[in-house]
């Protein structure tokens, strides 16, 4: 079995952005404070904020995928370990995504069980193309590589059951 973890850039994005997130907000409300003599709510408040994204980046660090010839487990951010066997996977379907208003795009994985369910999930912009490659060489099972690079909205209406909850919109499909 080959143990496959995100790549190393998310570790420094998510850092950074939570950075960038709260050490504003909090530097304005230590500003405010510290005159009033109330600036230990400030800190409280820092601390837990702090412990909550530790958590939250220790949660990505520990989440991996592990693949070999008797299936799949994946470990999500929360920590929620699901398995799949190989006899469960259908087919792989690889694809390019636009981002989201850019040109620029990412790859996608989708494994897909038997009566057309999603399976897992590998995002480009977590998972390298390397580790993507790996996941099908592992498994084995038929891949389907779409050509030409799809929006949102094309998936969407493609195959809509591989997107998340939230990626989904109501589009209206043509009567076939």
């Amino acid at each position: 079995m080959q143990l496959l973890r995100a790549e190393a850039s998310v570790y420094r994005t998510i850092g950074l952005g939570v950075l960038a997130l709260f050490a504003p907000i909090f530097a304005v409300l230590y500003w405010l404070m510290i005159p009033a003599g109330t600036w230990l709510w400030v800190a409280s408040a820092q601390l837990v904020a702090t412990l909550a994204c530790l958590a939250a980046l220790l949660g990505a660090y520990r989440a991996y995928v592990r693949v070999g010839a008797s299936g799949l487990s994946e470990r999500g951010i929360l920590g929620h370990v699901s398995n799949v066997g190989v006899s469960d996977v259908a087919s792989v379907i690889l694809l390019d995504l636009y981002r989201s208003a850019a040109l620029d795009t990412q790859p996608q994985l989708f494994v897909v069980g038997h009566s057309g369910e999603l399976l897992m999930r590998m995002r480009g912009q977590f998972w390298t193309q390397e580790a993507m490659d790996t996941v099908v060489d592992e498994l084995g099972a038929p891949v389907t590589r779409v050509p030409e690079p799809l929006t949102l909205l094309d998936l969407n209406r493609w195959k809509p059951g591989l997107l998340y909850w939230f990626e989904r919109r109501h589009v209206p499909r043509a009567a076939a």
